[in-house]
């Protein structure tokens, strides 16, 4: 029999989160479920109802609580490096290393089940996290750096390429060219500032 974890009281719906981040490590994305989180810390189906209407609804929070923390990571690469070209470079290094550093929040975030789902604090935490980039953006094209292009298409752009390094990254394609992905993510920040600068 698989060993139970301890969770403190009131704190269930944390480590059922925990859990879920952990099984999508073990088994992939297609294998959680609510009955295999629950039951390594030893829950009745009905608590889990309590915080989970299924398992859409548990993936959904996954992906909230991923795209919370890319959104703290890529603010703080923008804020904490002067708002400026530098900083906008360090956005991209924080989001492939925030992608390195939780592929299984990153596979949820990004998942079919997840891009079809209605959950408005899903929603909300994938809006914010896209809304970051287009900010600096704007804020840079104020200032006179970035050409005056529509934001939100720079925007696509530049994620495009970004989120294209995270997913080479987290399959483990590049490992096979003896690529090292910091490289690679600082020179296509490069060209791709580059490409939108006036």
């Amino acid at each position: 029999m698989a060993k139970k974890r301890a969770y403190h009281h009131g704190d269930l719906r944390r480590a059922l989160l925990q859990e879920a981040v952990r099984l999508i490590q073990r088994k992939g994305v297609d294998a959680l479920t609510l009955r295999a989180v629950g039951e390594p810390l030893g829950v009745s189906r009905t608590a889990l109802y309590r915080h989970f209407a299924d398992k859409s609804a548990l993936r959904a929070a996954v992906a909230s609580e991923g795209f919370r923390m890319l959104t703290l990571q890529v603010l703080e690469a923008w804020n904490g490096h002067g708002r400026n070209a530098e900083a906008f470079q360090e956005m991209g290094m924080a989001y492939v290393r925030f992608a390195m550093a939780h592929p299984s929040h990153y596979r949820v975030m990004f998942g079919e089940c997840v891009e079809a789902s209605t959950d408005p604090e899903l929603a909300r935490e994938g809006a914010a996290a896209f809304q970051a980039l287009v900010d600096a953006l704007t804020w840079q094209q104020q200032n006179g750096s970035v050409r005056p292009d529509n934001p939100l298409r720079l925007a696509q752009f530049i994620w495009a390429t970004v989120h294209g390094i995270a997913m080479l990254a987290i399959d483990r394609l590049l490992e096979s060219q003896q690529t090292d992905v910091e490289e690679l993510t600082r020179f296509a920040n490069e060209r791709l500032r580059i490409a939108i600068s006036v």
